[in-house]
């Protein structure tokens, strides 16, 4: 995993930390649609919490790749934006997943800052619509397989 610099003794933000790719192939392979865009899934690594939904490009890929932090498309501003730079909630990358279609992207970051919301909340998804009892999974699905313990 990538480690995030602590602050500088001016008491500036740190610096990310630029990732290192470990499947080319993989990378190469990610799908973007035909406005050039794809979805990233933003979430936080210690946590688990989903944090965000962003849209990347490529460059904003590349430069997520090159800093180690979250670069995105503003597809209602049309430019690239980082993370963080106007609001100081910055977002410091430790990994990044594709899924296995090629067409989405998941962000597991270190979310510095008040949080990832533009309405200083830590997640974008702080508003409940519903809820329900859901339907545990049997003991013998999921990782692990028979006698396995049940997702908590």
């Amino acid at each position: 995993m990538t480690a995030v610099t602590p602050p500088t003794e001016g008491g500036a933000p740190p610096v990310g930390i630029p990732l290192t790719v470990t499947d080319e192939e993989l990378l190469a392979a990610v799908a973007f649609d035909d406005r050039g865009l794809v979805p990233a899934v933003v979430q936080d690594a210690a946590g688990g919490d989903v944090l965000t939904v962003a849209y990347m490009n490529e460059e904003s890929l590349r430069r997520t790749l090159a800093t180690g932090r979250t670069w995105f498309w503003s597809r209602s501003r049309q430019e690239l934006w980082c993370k963080g730079e106007t609001s100081g909630d910055r977002q410091y990358v430790r990994e990044l997943r594709v899924d296995c279609d090629g067409d989405a992207l998941v962000v597991l970051v270190d979310q510095h800052g008040d949080g990832a919301c533009h309405t200083k909340e830590w997640t974008c998804f702080y508003r409940t619509v519903a809820q329900g009892p859901g339907v545990p999974r049997p003991r013998s699905e999921g990782p692990g397989g028979a006698g396995a313990s049940p997702a908590r």
